[in-house]
């Protein structure tokens, strides 16, 4: 079903290192992930790690999260694609990919996270990053926009959070920031990993 998009992603990783891809999955998907996320009970606050310790830090990071669990209809979709994505990658590039982890990510007005990279320099946990948004007629002023950077920190690409956008990176090369959000802002945010679960 998703061959010619994995394929894409597969193709821009090898090339450049990292993708943008708009109008990515079904037009449906995004707002049935928002409507899940929308049940905000189970969100806590996000912690920064540092050699495996977990702690917050609100001036680094100030989005709540909530993990994403195949016991609800659309997130189980959203799995699907990306477990798919896990065999296409290993398949072609054999990164010997063995998990993927992701969360729902809530940012809400004024919250934020500085620029980081999703894997320590040579831990080799996480390898490839995946975001997707959720929200519908996000405007240019509405902020939140993701900006990655290359590994010399220059300019690469500033992402609008619209619905049904979808970014994969290698998790070691490249920095990136979340800027402040205008208005509440919904992603997932995921990683494919080669360490144990």
């Amino acid at each position: 079903m998703y061959e010619k998009l994995y394929s894409q992603i597969t193709d821009a990783l090898v090339n450049d290192g990292y993708v943008v891809i708009t109008n990515a999955l079904e037009k449906e998907l995004p707002l049935a992930l928002f409507n899940e996320a929308k049940n905000e009970q189970d969100f806590k606050k996000a912690g920064i790690s540092s050699l495996g310790d977990l702690h917050l830090d609100s001036d680094r990071r100030r989005d709540k999260i909530s993990w994403l669990s195949r016991s609800a209809d659309a997130q189980g979709d959203f799995l699907d694609f990306t477990s798919g994505l896990q065999e296409y990658l290993n398949r072609e590039l054999y990164l010997g990919l063995s998990y993927y982890e992701s969360h729902f990510a809530i940012y809400e007005e004024g919250d934020f996270y500085e620029t980081h990279l999703d894997c320590f320099k040579n831990s080799k946990n996480r390898v490839v990053t995946t975001v997707y948004y959720l929200n519908e007629d996000w405007n240019d002023n509405d902020g939140g926009e993701l900006v990655v950077y290359d590994e010399d920190d220059n300019f690469l690409a500033k992402v609008k959070p619209d619905a049904n956008t979808l970014i994969v990176f290698m998790s070691e090369k490249f920095p990136h920031e979340v800027l402040p959000a205008k208005r509440k802002r919904y992603s997932i945010a995921g990683w494919f990993r080669i360490d144990k679960v």
